[in-house]
């Protein structure tokens, strides 16, 4: 990515190093592994062998794992930044890529594919039939992002729990899946310590900050589910929209003014450039009297620091930084 992210990362994961060998496969069990995946007891028969992941994330929780080996490929779109200085750049040059687009059934069986780890909104969606319920109709078991569990408020909601906390649970459910329970542990202390770090330098006013993805007419933002509402917190901010019962969600400018962020924070991905948003923001009149827009406190950060992914605990000690300097 543009930001130097590995330094941080190989931090937040020192006891097993960037690139470490993690347990030997032969670890892995081959009797059933049975696991809670949104809220639901889920039975997998066998260690996967050939996983395919949807998105950047996503695919990244399986590199941190050391389970590259046990891929078959992953679909993401190159609009999600350069990838040439992440920690687990290897993983990238040994698993195959499969798509620039969205994961399709087809993606799966070209590849072979005997697991599917992706998650809704995160490749499965129902309008193109790209379900877990589909794959199972093949003989093909899947496992849902825990960011992305539907909570049953509405059809699309989604988010059952804190954002950190659903982060730690796939990486355990995964490592007691594939028989890296060890490397899983130790992630997720690191990680842990990582946060905890910021956290004890909380600044003395918690600025209010508005997560922007995109949208003109209407702001796609973060509820209080989506990874962006907790790296906020943790930060030393306050989610202005931590109200909002969702997790990746549209709002009104209306609510934005009305609650008036410190500090917005951009999403940067997409075929409209971190600059072009930040210009927008800058320039719309609605918001020129946000206190945010009026200082131009306007902070970047990638993607894949805002979906749940092991960049989480990195993008909060930059964001920490950033808001004990304006506060």
């Amino acid at each position: 990515m543009r930001k130097l992210l590995a330094a941080a990362l190989c931090l937040a994961a020192t006891a097993t190093g960037c690139g470490a060998t993690v347990e030997s496969s032969d670890d892995a069990k081959s009797t059933a592994v049975t696991l809670t995946n949104c809220g639901r007891k889920v039975t997998y028969d066998k260690v996967p062998e050939r996983v395919v992941t949807n998105d950047v994330g996503i695919t990244e929780l399986m590199f941190a794992l050391g389970l590259e080996g046990r891929m078959a490929g992953f679909a993401m779109p190159d609009d999600k930044g350069d990838l040439t200085g992440v920690p687990w750049k290897d993983g990238y040059d040994k698993v195959k890529w499969l798509s620039k687009d969205q994961l399709t059934k087809e993606n799966v069986l070209d590849a072979r594919g005997d697991f599917v780890f992706a998650g809704w909104n995160y490749g499965f969606r129902d309008d193109n039939g790209f379900t877990p319920d589909a794959l199972k109709k093949l003989g093909i078991p899947s496992y849902l992002l825990t960011e992305s569990c539907r909570n049953g408020r509405t059809k699309t909601s989604r988010g059952i729990m804190p954002p950190l906390d659903a982060l730690y649970a796939d990486l355990t459910n995964l490592g007691k899946l594939f028989g890296v329970q060890k490397r899983a542990a130790t992630l997720i202390a690191g990680f842990k310590k990582q946060v905890a770090a910021v956290a004890a330098q909380e600044p003395a006013r918690k600025p209010k900050v508005f997560l922007y993805d995109s949208g003109q007419d209407q702001p796609f933002t973060s509820g209080r589910w989506a990874t962006p509402d907790e790296i906020i917190s943790k930060a030393g901010g306050v989610n202005v929209m931590h109200d909002v019962d969702d997790s990746w969600t549209t709002v009104g400018w209306e609510s934005v003014v009305e609650r008036n962020p410190d500090v917005i924070v951009i999403c940067d991905y997409g075929d409209v450039s971190a600059e072009q948003k930040k210009k927008f923001l800058l320039s719309y009149g609605p918001l020129r009297g946000v206190s945010a827009v009026k200082h131009k406190r306007i902070f970047v950060l990638d993607y894949v620091d805002l979906v749940e992914s092991p960049r989480n605990p990195s993008a909060i000690a930059r964001l920490g930084t950033y808001l004990r300097s304006v506060s």
